[in-house]
């Protein structure tokens, strides 16, 4: 595994749910060998959707990493969902990758979840390469989808293609660094591309778009700024090393044309992964160091586990070093030494196995014990921590219990695994009830949790309706003053805290701070008030949900030399911390989702009535080739069962998205009905 400058790409494949992500991906297995025969998302048949789930489903649900080769380079390729239920995977998965192909349907253009999806990559600062896909369906428009991508993402988009043919005569495309036209003559993948002259109808605008293209490239290079400026010619090869340094600073992002499924674009789009998007050397750290250092002592970070039949497998991206089959590693996260049973380079759902992994791979281990998503491992000798994965908040619950006193047993070690492979589930206890409760993204994701209960452990459950994960929060400061103090036959409890407790804003979590001083309070002891807190902080004093969005600051307090010790100081916190919560006025707070209607205009009024009615904030609309696209704020209560109302008011013709947006106060009636129930 050669991780050579040019030699080797990670990238990821993004877009919204149904742009033609996974076809792509599977035309890219085909074409460079990898498959032999082409999968479908609609047969049940792809290579990337191996699960049952996603094959019954016809969905991706979890990122699949493949290994395959192009013109002399190695790429490593994950195909991520585009629900946004499963956006851990796709968050996870940029966290560790150098670039990635952005999919877009050429009919709806810029969706919600590619936004969201774009977003991440800018957060990881991942360079990309769009693919505007589906150039053959009615309503197709790829300059309306670039133009789109420039308004409603901020982007600099670069057209490298023009389409030959629109809909249903989308037969190829011109590449305006080459002048040349593409043409694929018919939908069979095994026929060669056709390259001839660029169609006559078409010169005045290949010639627009290629000098356009020209214009914002030579910047990017000393030598062919000065070309063009003398009015020399500029080759193909000069032009790419400009868009090459384009890609990786982000000036700009190159935009190809094609139809995934009618294989049409799929080879110029390979080109454009080797020619454009990085290699690990081309990425560099915050002080001009490259991040991949095949020299450097070990360094990994674990982006995700997958259970295994025979233990866990952990998928890591190599920074630093070599690992070897039989190495120790430290889990910086946890302190422990985990020992490297075997590695494996991942084809989906085979697996090769290897002897080694150097700077830049991305690869499997299986044999370690305690490592969780987001883990770094390293050099024993050489510990550090590399940035971890930011997991978003759950805004669903679902009760689960056992069926059986059999299933009572399976149940906490399957649920134990399920959090181990998705971050973003958790799970808690409810004290009122005695009931286990699941947290997810969405219904689609705890719904695919429980499925997993049922057919890879074993285990019967059933399962309570779906609610709204609420929250808590404090309306006021308040400052509590607590003694804790037990006297048994043996050594006594003492610990004495005062803290005060203020609110925050939405999205701030938990804070906590100290302003002892003089030795009030033993160094030693400050932690173990932290860790009350946080405990008490897991069920508010509303309802029982967790309380956020507050300061905890630990004022003074004294203790006793021989009757204090952590675990009275963390009793005390606790404590106190729970009569702040009763004093502190405490709200409620409700998620509000992000929601994205699309109608067609003659239901427009009746959907915003509705939106209305769910006490929703319509934020603006705007036209989408035939179709209203209303952009509302609705608070997740209110839409449980709103896909039957939209078909209702549409004739079946709308559809929505939505995602979770922000946290935010629920209105006092709303809280009423909860304490109530």
């Amino acid at each position: 595994m050669n991780s050579n400058n040019r030699q080797l790409r990670n990238i990821g494949v993004i877009a919204h749910v149904d742009a033609g992500k996974t076809t792509t991906t599977e035309r890219i297995l085909f074409y460079t060998g990898e498959n032999h025969r082409m999968g479908e998302v609609h047969d049940g048949t792809t290579r990337m959707d191996y699960d049952p789930q996603e094959r019954r489903r016809g969905i991706t649900i979890n990122s699949a990493a493949i290994t395959v080769h192009w013109q002399g380079t190695q790429i490593n390729l994950i195909d991520t969902p585009g629900h946004i239920d499963f956006n851990i995977e796709v968050n996870r998965s940029l966290r560790v990758l150098d670039g990635a192909v952005v999919v877009f349907d050429g009919v709806a253009g810029v969706e919600p979840q590619t936004e969201t999806n774009w977003r991440l990559a800018d957060k990881y600062g991942v360079p990309r390469i769009a693919f505007i896909n589906k150039l053959d369906r009615v309503g197709a428009d790829f300059l309306r989808v670039v133009a789109m991508m420039e308004e409603r993402l901020g982007a600099t988009v670069l057209p490298l293609q023009l389409p030959i043919g629109a809909e249903g005569e989308f037969r190829g495309v011109v590449d305006l660094l080459t002048q040349q036209a593409l043409v694929w003559d018919r939908d069979d993948a095994s026929e060669p591309v056709r390259v001839t002259a660029v169609p006559a109808d078409m010169a005045d605008a290949v010639g627009r778009h290629r000098a356009r293209l020209i214009d914002s490239v030579v910047e990017q290079d000393e030598q062919a700024l000065n070309a063009y400026l003398n009015g020399e010619p500029l080759d193909a090869a000069l032009l790419k090393r400009c868009i090459r340094r384009g890609v990786l600073s982000g000036a700009f992002v190159p935009a190809l044309a094609g139809s995934a499924f009618k294989n049409r674009g799929v080879e110029p789009l390979l080109d454009a992964v080797v020619d454009y998007l990085p290699s690990p050397e081309d990425i560099l750290r915050a002080e001009g160091q490259p991040a991949s250092d095949p020299q450097g002592p070990f360094a990994a970070l674990a982006f995700k586990v997958a259970a295994e039949g025979h233990g866990a497998m952990v998928f890591v991206r190599v920074y630093r070093g070599r690992l070897r089959r039989g190495d120790s590693v430290l889990d910086a996260n946890t302190g422990r030494i985990e020992r490297v049973a075997r590695l494996y380079e991942v084809h989906a759902d085979d697996h090769v196995e290897l002897d080694e992994l150097q700077a830049g791979d991305i690869a499997a281990i299986v044999g370690l014990k305690e490592t969780l998503t987001g883990h770094t491992l390293c050099d024993p000798a050489h510990p550090l921590h590399l940035e971890e994965i930011s997991v978003p908040e759950p805004v669903i619950d679902v009760a689960v219990e056992p069926r059986t006193r059999e299933d009572a047993q399976g149940l906490s070690k399957a649920l134990q695994t399920l959090l181990r492979e998705d971050p973003s589930l958790r799970m808690r206890h409810d004290a009122e009830s005695g009931q286990t409760i699941l947290s997810g993204m969405g219904e689609l994701q705890l719904e695919v949790s429980i499925e997993k209960l049922r057919s890879r452990h074993g285990v019967e459950v059933q399962v309570g309706r779906p609610q709204v994960a609420y929250r808590e929060t404090l309306g006021r400061v308040v400052e509590v003053h607590h003694v804790h103090k037990k006297q048994t036959g043996g050594p006594g409890q003492f610990a004495e805290v005062r803290l005060r407790f203020e609110p925050l804003a939405r999205g701030e979590g938990l804070r906590f701070d100290s302003q002892v001083v003089g030795g009030a309070i033993p160094r030693e002891f400050i932690p173990a008030v932290e860790a009350g807190i946080r405990r008490a902080a897991e069920t508010g004093v509303v309802r029982g949900f967790p309380s956020v969005d507050f300061q905890a600051t630990l004022v003074d307090g004294s203790f006793h030399e021989r009757d204090s010790s952590a675990m009275a100081f963390e009793l005390a916190a606790a404590a106190a911390a729970r009569e702040a919560f009763a004093k502190a006025d405490p709200k409620l707070l409700e998620p509000v989702m992000a929601v994205e209607v699309v109608t067609p205009a003659e239901y427009l009024g009746d959907c915003i009535g509705d939106l209305h009615r769910r006490r929703g904030i319509v934020r603006g609309q705007q036209l989408r080739g035939q179709a209203v696209v209303i952009d509302a704020q609705v608070p997740l209560k209110e839409m449980f069962g709103y896909i039957g109302s939209l078909r209702a008011l549409s004739s079946g013709r709308a559809q929505y998205t939505m995602q979770f947006d922000h946290y935010e106060v629920a209105p006092q009636k709303v809280t009423a009905e909860l304490v109530r129930s």
